[in-house]
């Protein structure tokens, strides 16, 4: 059996936008949503967007094959991740 808490945050007019949106699209409750973003937040402890980055760029080529018609190329890989740091 669960034991639930109650508890109040303020949140933007766009946050409550984005959950109520991406609660409907999941056929959840608002409260439902935001339990399994905790849940998934705390899960992945202190990771960072430096950290994922870090994963992406080791991840490159880990499932290279000499079957393959197309590389990414080291220039293209750092350009891309650049890229992605820069939003």
């Amino acid at each position: 059996m669960w034991c639930m808490k109650r508890t109040n945050i303020y949140l933007t007019e766009r946050q409550c936008g984005q959950l109520d949106h991406r609660a409907k699209v999941e056929g959840v409750s608002r409260a439902e949503l935001v339990r399994r973003l905790l849940d998934e937040g705390l899960a992945n402890g202190n990771a960072t967007v430096e950290q994922d980055l870090d994963a992406l760029h080791a991840s490159f080529g880990a499932l290279a094959d000499e079957t393959v018609a197309y590389s990414r190329g080291e220039d293209a890989r750092l350009r891309h991740l650049e890229a992605v740091g820069r939003r």
